[in-house]
């Protein structure tokens, strides 16, 4: 699933080149998880603004003659990704959303169509306010210190790893980010969130910072179907010290990685680095 590094490497590779682009069409393929809210012919005209991104979601600002006219929130859903082409060709049987400009045409490609496209007059409005109300802190926001971390970790008895994949304590942690992040930290992905001291958390803060910084470096991790906006698929996988690397070595201790499936994810750990 595209997580946090994957929707903002995607972000970065079309927001210079759409800034400003004139949308000539919309075209729409098979549903998504969510109808678009709006005639597709009612967004030819309209001008692409600054693209910002919220968790997993990307924020398309749209303004007609008249002043802002809403925008496009979009989800990647499970196995999606975007490209912009100059000539993207015909679109093939995943291929379920074109924006078309004079910029190039954005198009979504969707195997499974967990991902979505809206329309909302704002950020501030449904559906947009609706889809994004319950996400947590962005982990790089500054606002976000180890004290307010902290607090949100004593508020739940959850295990922390099931509760960095819920998104509420801070975003983009998803399951190999999560799993990366706690073995750096020393903390047992199936620790209580609230026995977790603030020293311990302030570590791992720190350590969600650091991996999900890595995997921006590296255009995130392609595990299945993610592609940038070129194409081009993320390398942090071939780094991670415990993700998908059952039985094998770590790189601390020689003790053989486990895995555990928790909150229907598979999670990877030491068990004789990650304390309790």
């Amino acid at each position: 699933m595209p997580e946090l590094p994957e929707v903002e490497v995607t972000r970065r590779g079309i927001a210079a080149p759409l800034a400003g682009a004139r949308v000539q069409a919309l075209r729409l393929g098979k549903p998504l998880r969510w109808p678009l809210g709006r005639e597709p012919a009612g967004f030819a005209g309209l001008t692409v603004g600054d693209i910002t991104r919220r968790g997993k979601y990307l924020w398309l600002p749209l303004a007609g003659s008249a002043g802002p006219a809403g925008g496009l929130l979009l989800h990647l859903g499970m196995s999606g990704s975007l490209a912009l082409r100059a000539e993207p060709g015909e679109p093939g049987p995943h291929d379920h959303f074109d924006l078309v400009t004079d910029r190039g045409t954005l198009r979504l490609n969707d195997p499974r169509r967990f991902g979505a496209v809206v329309w909302s007059a704002s950020l501030d409005e449904a559906p947009a306010a609706t889809l994004l109300a319950r996400l947590g802190p962005e982990p790089f926001d500054p606002e976000l210190t180890a004290q307010r971390f902290h607090a949100a970790l004593q508020a739940r008895r959850a295990p922390i790893k099931g509760l960095l994949l819920a998104g509420e304590a801070v975003v983009g942690a998803g399951n190999i980010y999560a799993c990366e992040a706690l073995f750096q930290a020393g903390i047992h992905p199936a620790l209580r969130a609230d026995r977790i001291s603030l020293p311990r958390a302030d570590r791992l803060l720190a350590a969600v910072r650091q991996t999900l910084s890595r995997a921006l470096a590296l255009g995130g991790s392609t595990l299945r179907d993610f592609s940038d906006v070129h194409g081009a698929s993320g390398a942090y996988q071939a780094e991670a010290a415990v993700y998908g690397r059952e039985g094998q070595p770590c790189p601390r201790c020689a003790a053989p990685v486990k895995r555990r499936v928790m909150a229907q994810r598979s999670t990877y750990f030491c068990a004789s680095c990650q304390k309790r």
